[in-house]
Order: C-alpha cells, then sequence, then structure tokens
C-alpha cells in the first residue's frame, strides 16, 4: 500500500501531510489532478458493474483453457 500511496503523491494526485505525534498520524488529500480522475473512475466502475457476468464468464474460460494448458503439458512431459 505505501508503494501506492508513494505513486500517487508522486505522479501528482495526492498529497501528505505527517504529523509529529505518537502514534504518527498521516493525512492525505486528493490534489485537483487526483479529484479530477473521480469522474472517470465512477464511469469505469459503473461499466464494469454492467459488464461483471461477461467478464466472469471470460475468466471462467481463460481458467479451463489455462488448466487444460497444463495437462497437455504434464501429459507431454510422461
Amino acid at each position: 500500500m505505501q508503494v501506492t500511496q508513494g505513486n500517487l503523491e508522486r505522479d501528482g494526485f495526492a498529497t501528505r501531510e505527517i504529523f509529529p505525534e505518537v502514534p504518527p498520524k498521516v493525512e492525505y488529500e486528493l490534489t485537483y489532478l487526483g479529484l479530477s480522475l473521480l469522474e472517470p473512475a465512477e464511469h469505469l466502475v459503473a461499466w464494469i458493474g454492467g459488464h461483471g457476468s461477461s467478464i466472469t464468464k471470460a475468466r471462467e474460460r481463460f481458467d479451463l483453457s489455462q488448466q487444460a494448458r497444463v495437462r497437455e503439458i504434464n501429459r507431454a512431459e510422461r
């Protein structure tokens, strides 16, 4: 999680303020750039919600194909 937060800060999407307290206190805030991603992210979430069953089916097909591939490799190695 620390790497992701650092990248968000580095890319200008968020700011971080560290307070010299015990226990340590850190506050994060989205920048204008970060806030500008909220609407596109909401659209992406809605799209995923509308296509969830298609995504699940695609994953199942992929997983089955990978399992079949592993079986073929195992047979070939015998």
